[in-house]
């Protein structure tokens, strides 16, 4: 199994590799003497200007090759993972995993628990850091992978060892100061579970990560998700409008402390806080950047800044058609505002803005990135959808035009009689697939918890 994770599937056109006849169903045994263990090692091992390369043939006859090339030169290889290594899973039961939450019968990537720092500086996923020993933290600073991203959740041992139900998670203060230490960049999340986490021990926590700074770059606060799969699990219950308000003001008197120490906010609460407790949200700048964009902090903000800058410089004209745009429940008062917005420059638009509720995960989940394929064509069949339905491209699997529970994107336009448009992930998209029905070959900003090819490398 290891050497078929190393076995070559390509080789590209006019490479070194293919000038030493190297082809695919070979497999890369070693550089200059060094086993190579995954996509690290190899891309570590191949910055020497001279290289000792050993292959093995499919036959069995291994080829030692002596190459010569630019610091800078690939050798043109691509392998049958992407990682070049089995993926390392989560060994963790935390009490709010949202895969626990997820009904039987979906397709297998999505049960996949990912607790891998490669593919945390590869793709931007979290991980909790409680299966990495002590090589493993020095090979990642080593190899410089930073920024890595980390799922803190608490910071008081016993409370973090509660809650990921393993014994061994109490340690994160001392492997994240170790990475930190080691020049590692670091961004963090905390998962909120009322009752739990919040309140006085959230206060701790951030006190406790504090200590981490200047490597610490950016901490979000995102409330559980709660599906109605939880018989059997940790008693949760979800947070309210009151509980956002006093997190959402407990936040922001801490980043104007921060900002004047660091000279940046810190610590985020992402925008489903905002909307619970139906309070404006933070301006354009108070977001330092948007590091925690992908975590669904500031997404809306962004937004309505890039639609407006779009719709500022847009001439305007007479377009006369009606659309509609299909959204979860959380965001669709919002997406609505930014729907007026395009209309009034183009007042012969009319857009119907429908709000999904989640019968699929239950209707505690109202993100529109959690709406299924199933759902949209339930509560949208009858209706009047106009020319073309919008969607958020974050409702489908990345590169794919397929929905949480596999229903495409063609089942939908059959079931429902019109043309469906993934809008992409920018405003200037939301602007020119409701003004012009343009689609975007485009990568989703937020995704569901899911095993991927680490080969397609998102933002970290």
């Amino acid at each position: 199994m290891e050497a078929d994770l190393k076995k070559i599937i390509s080789v590209k056109e006019n490479s070194i590799a293919a000038e030493l006849e190297i082809g695919p169903g070979d497999v890369l045994v070693s550089i200059n003497d060094f086993p190579v263990k995954d996509i690290f090692d190899y891309m570590f091992l191949t910055e020497d200007e001279y290289l000792k390369v050993l292959i093995r043939k499919p036959d069995g006859e291994e080829w030692l090759l002596e190459i010569e090339k630019d610091e800078d030169e690939d050798l043109g290889l691509e392998f049958e993972s992407g990682l070049m290594d089995d993926y390392k899973s989560c060994h963790n039961k935390c009490i709010f995993c949202f895969i626990d939450q997820m009904p039987p019968g979906m397709r297998d990537t999505l049960y996949f628990k990912d607790d891998d720092s490669r593919l945390s500086f590869l793709q931007g996923n979290y991980v909790t850091l409680t299966n990495m020993s002590d090589d493993d933290l020095d090979r990642v600073i080593r190899y410089n992978m930073s920024p890595i991203n980390i799922s803190f959740h608490a910071m008081r041992p016993e409370l973090r060892c509660k809650m990921l139900n393993n014994r061994f998670a109490g340690d994160i203060f001392e492997k994240a100061k170790k990475l930190a230490d080691g020049g590692i960049t670091l961004n963090g999340q905390i998962v909120l579970c009322k009752g739990v986490n919040d309140g006085k021990e959230l206060e701790y926590s951030l006190d406790v990560l504090e200590k981490l700074c200047p490597a610490l770059q950016s901490v979000s606060v995102v409330p559980v998700g709660l599906t109605k799969y939880r018989d059997g699990l940790y008693q949760l219950e979800p947070f309210n409008g009151d509980d956002a308000k006093k997190l959402i003001d407990s936040i922001e008197k801490r980043q104007e402390r921060l900002r004047k120490t660091f000279g940046r906010g810190l610590v985020y609460a992402s925008d489903e806080w905002y909307m619970l407790a139906k309070k404006e949200l933070p301006e354009d700048e108070e977001y330092d950047g948007y590091p925690q964009l992908e975590n669904g902090v500031g997404m809306m903000r962004l937004l309505e800044t890039e639609v407006s800058g779009y719709m500022k410089n847009d001439p305007g004209g007479s377009v006369c058609q009606e659309l509609s745009i299909a959204t979860g429940l959380l965001a669709g008062d919002f997406i609505k505002q930014m729907a007026d917005k395009i209309c009034e420059k183009y007042p012969d638009i009319k857009v119907n803005v429908y709000k999904i509720r989640n019968d699929f995960f239950g209707e505690r989940i109202t993100v529109s990135g959690l709406i299924t394929g199933q759902d949209l064509i339930k509560q949208l069949k009858g209706k009047k959808l106009g020319s073309r339905l919008i969607i958020p491209v974050n409702m489908l699997r990345e590169g794919e035009e397929v929905f949480l529970d596999d229903v495409t994107v063609n089942d939908v336009q059959n079931a429902l009689g019109v043309p469906v448009l993934a809008a992409g992930q920018t405003g200037a998209d939301l602007c020119r697939a409701v003004i012009h029905g343009i689609k975007e070959p485009v990568k989703k900003r937020r995704q569901i918890y899911e095993q991927t090819d680490s080969g397609n490398r998102g933002k970290a």
